[in-house]
């Protein structure tokens, strides 16, 4: 699993364990449950491919650990949200566009890769719906964390959850669509070559794959 991994990646997986080793010697246990917890869902993904197999590029498994870095750690432990008005913002259109473009992905697994099975829309569809289904989740995980762990992820309440919400909705259309364009054969820069490239690298996965 680390085998691979790029230096960045396994550089913040390095720093955030140091972190909740440190806050677990010094006491600090909120700081080293917002490190583990960082940690954990950062090598998820890693975790997910070698038990399912598949070959995810590294530089997703990347964008992956600092996206959760940036939100968890640098949001929370940093308190980066109160300092720039625009990280929840910026964390929330990214994140919608990598989960527009995972589902799409995923329901494209489902027809085994092949183009013709499903009408194009109705793939990228589902693939929204996903990523909306992240968003959403998401937020009820930040509740959560606020009435558990007494934080304030969820910053203004109802106003943040519905800002960050319509957020995911024009970043999951935005995902969904270079999805859209995949199976339109167009190639619309590094997002579409990063579908191509996944698709290729875990035949098993496509296998009426057809170019």
């Amino acid at each position: 699993m680390y085998k691979g991994q790029a230096w960045l990646t396994l550089g913040i997986w390095a720093v955030l364990l140091l972190f909740g080793l440190d806050a677990l010697i010094t006491g600090q246990l909120s700081l080293a449950f917002i490190s583990f917890a960082t940690l954990g869902l950062a090598m998820a993904p890693a975790y997910i491919a070698k038990w399912a197999e598949i070959h995810v590029p590294r530089g997703f498994i990347a964008a992956t650990t600092v996206f959760v870095g940036m939100t968890l750690f640098l949001g929370e432990v940093y308190d980066f949200y109160d300092k720039y008005w625009w990280w929840d913002m910026v964390l929330h259109f990214g994140s919608a566009v990598g989960f527009g473009m995972i589902g799409f992905v995923l329901v494209f697994m489902m027809f085994q890769g092949d183009r013709y099975s499903a009408p194009p829309v109705a793939i990228s569809f589902f693939g929204f719906c996903f990523a909306l289904s992240v968003g959403a989740l998401w937020e009820i995980f930040e509740y959560g964390m606020d009435q558990t762990f007494g934080m304030n992820m969820q910053k203004s309440g109802l106003p943040d959850t519905m800002k960050d919400l319509m957020v995911d909705t024009v970043g999951a259309l935005i995902g969904a669509s270079f999805g859209f364009a995949y199976l339109k054969k167009q190639r619309l820069g590094s997002l579409t070559s990063a579908i191509h490239d996944f698709v290729k690298n875990n035949p098993r996965y496509f296998r009426r794959f057809r170019k």
